[in-house]
């Protein structure tokens, strides 16, 4: 924390900034989540756990004398994870761009179309050594070290919005697990009309390079996503496809070349949202060095119906259904799981 400190410091001088006469505004918000799971292994016995969710967000913000927007954060979490102070700095201009210092995450990532999905807290345990995405931002490693700089709205075209973002190593010798020493990416949304409906695009790229102290990787993380989200009065529908390369982040170092499958519905009626959604991955995994030949796949169903009680409290009701394989065979520990809790938020 205390390098980040100085960090913004130094870029707030070196920008010229002028200095901020009052204290930093500090905003906070955070939610509650609490309810109960039930799960069905397919090759098990049911069980069932309570499920928490608890989080606690301090922001941080203030104006120079320039219009120049200065804002951090830092998270208290579950009481598993604890806290997160890796947030860095967010640099806003006047012209409506801004550019992420430290930390600042994957430029591709940042531009994925959410595709709607049960809103519920359960999940589906499968083998650990099914390495199947279901998500599109899947291959967009990055380091510490790195920067993201966002456009304004409308830039080149009325409704596009693009990030580009870099990162480096920290400059210490890789280990026998996969380090990541570089990326490169750039994202893109727009936004347009078509009809009664908005129509949202986004997609985006991203190359990795990374090492590890024996063998190197056949293939670094690299790959693209592209989704499709389009709102008509209270309905939402969406599709994405994401197809690359990366590395399972295992002890085996056991890189994979995956593809992945999204749809979902979202439906809103007064107090009450429905969503579902599917999603298949399927990836070829191997030892480092050696591409894959045989299939990890994953099917995961999912539904939810939220419920707003009063402001800021919101009931779910979801179910989540899993089908899986690894290396070509059936996985018996996929299955089905539901959920009933309550998110409170503030």
């Amino acid at each position: 924390m205390k390098k980040e400190l100085l960090m913004g410091t130094a870029l707030v001088s070196t920008l010229g900034a002028a200095s901020v006469a009052e204290a930093v505004t500090a905003t906070m918000s955070g939610n509650h989540q609490t309810g109960l799971e039930f799960d069905s292994p397919t090759g098990g016995v049911d069980t069932n756990a309570q499920k928490n969710d608890n989080n606690f967000t301090v922001s941080l913000s203030e104006t120079t004398d320039g219009g120049m927007t200065i804002s951090s954060s830092f998270k208290v979490m579950d009481e598993n994870t604890k806290e997160d102070y890796d947030a860095g700095f967010t640099l806003a201009f006047t012209d409506g761009s801004k550019l992420d210092v430290l930390n600042a995450g994957n430029a591709s990532a940042s531009h994925a179309v959410s595709i709607p999905s049960s809103a519920g807290a359960e999940g589906v345990t499968i083998t650990s050594t099914n390495n199947a995405p279901t998500g599109l931002d899947f291959m967009t490693d990055s380091t510490v070290q790195g920067i993201e700089y966002h456009t304004a709205a409308d830039f080149l075209a009325d409704g596009l919005k693009m990030s580009f973002s870099a990162s480096t190593d920290n400059g210490a010798n890789p280990a026998h697990t996969y380090k990541v020493d570089s990326h490169v990416a750039v994202g893109a949304t727009y936004v347009t009309d078509l009809g009664d409906s908005a129509v949202t695009i986004g997609g985006g790229y991203s190359t990795t390079d990374g090492s590890t102290a024996s063998t190197a990787p056949s293939n670094d993380a690299e790959g693209m996503h592209f989704g499709i989200s389009a709102v008509t009065g209270d309905l939402t529908v969406a599709v994405g496809f994401a197809d690359g390369s990366k590395t399972a982040g295992d002890a085996n170092d056991t890189e994979v070349d995956a593809d992945v499958v999204k749809a979902g519905v979202k439906y809103v009626s007064g107090d009450l949202t429905f969503n579902v959604g599917v999603a298949s991955g399927e990836a070829q995994d191997g030892s480092m060095g050696t591409a894959g030949t045989t299939t990890d796949s994953q099917d995961v169903t999912s539904a939810s119906v939220s419920y707003a009680v009063a402001a800021g409290v919101t009931a779910i009701l979801g179910y989540t259904d899993v089908d899986s394989g690894d290396e070509g065979l059936n996985d018996t520990t996929d299955g089905s799981a539901w959920y009933i809790g309550a998110n409170m938020s503030f």
